[in-house]
C-alpha cells in the first residue's frame, strides 16, 4: 500500500470519527424552564407574576363593584323621573288640570252654583310648590269645591286676558254672580284662602246633602 493511499484512509477515518461525536441528541428543555428564562429576559421574577396575576383580581373586582354601583343609580334615576311631578299630582276627583280657555269657560260653566277656586301657577315658582300640599289637602277636605289649576307657562293668553300677573295667584267663582273674589296668596298667608271660602261657601253642604237626600227618596220611590 503506497503511502499516499494510507494518508487517505486516515484521514477518511478521522472525518467519519468526527461526524459520529457529533450527532449527539440534545437535552430536553422543561416547560417551566423555558417560563422561568422568559420571565428573566423581560425582567420579571415568578413572584412578581404572581403579584401581576392578584393586581388584575383586584382590578377587575374593582371594575365589577364600580359598575354595578353606576346600574344601581341608573335604576334610581330612572325610578325617580318615573313619579309624577308635584305640580302634576291630583288630591282627588275636585281638582282638575285646565289647559285651554274653552275647557275654563266649561268648567265654570258645568259648575253651576258650586264654588270654584282657579289656581294659577308656575312650575318654577317655589311660592307656589310650597303651598301646594296645603292646597290639596284643602281639597279633600272640601269635596263640594272645585279646584282648577292653571299652569301660567302653558295658558299665558288666558292668564293675560284674567290680569293674572303675579303667582300664586287665586279667582274664586260662584254661579251667576261670576268671579266674587282674587287675590295672591303665599304658604305664610294660607289662613287668607281660608277665610275666603269660609265667606263663599255658604250653601254648598246643604245643597250637595239635599241633592243627595232626593236621589234616595226617588230610588225608594
Amino acid at each position: 500500500m503506497s503511502p499516499t493511499t494510507t494518508t487517505s484512509l486516515r484521514s477518511l477515518s478521522f472525518s467519519l470519527y468526527a461526524s459520529s461525536n457529533s450527532t449527539s441528541s440534545p437535552t430536553p428543555i422543561e416547560i417551566r424552564q423555558l417560563l422561568s428564562s422568559s420571565n428573566r429576559f423581560y425582567g420579571l421574577s415568578s413572584s412578581s407574576s404572581s403579584s401581576l396575576t392578584t393586581s388584575s383580581l383586584i382590578g377587575n373586582l374593582v371594575f365589577s363593584s364600580r359598575k354595578q354601583f353606576l346600574s344601581l343609580k341608573v335604576q334610581a334615576l330612572a325610578a325617580e323621573t318615573e313619579q309624577p311631578k308635584w305640580w302634576e299630582r291630583k288630591a282627588g276627583p275636585n281638582m282638575i288640570d285646565i289647559t285651554s280657555t274653552e275647557q275654563f269657560l266649561n268648567a265654570l260653566k258645568d259648575a253651576g252654583e258650586r264654588l270654584v277656586i282657579v289656581d294659577f301657577y308656575g312650575t318654577w315658582c317655589g311660592s307656589c310648590r310650597a303651598m301646594f300640599p296645603k292646597l290639596c289637602k284643602t281639597a279633600k277636605e272640601h269635596p263640594e269645591i272645585l279646584f282648577l289649576k292653571v299652569n301660567f307657562d302653558e295658558n299665558k293668553s288666558l292668564c293675560k286676558s284674567l290680569n293674572v300677573k303675579v303667582l300664586p295667584y287665586f279667582h274664586f267663582y260662584r254661579g251667576a254672580d261670576g268671579q266674587v273674589e282674587s287675590f295672591s296668596c303665599s304658604l305664610a298667608k294660607f289662613q287668607k284662602l281660608r277665610e275666603a271660602i269660609e265667606r263663599h261657601n255658604v250653601g254648598s253642604f246643604s245643597d250637595i246633602s239635599s241633592s243627595a237626600s232626593e236621589k234616595v227618596e226617588d230610588s225608594s220611590e
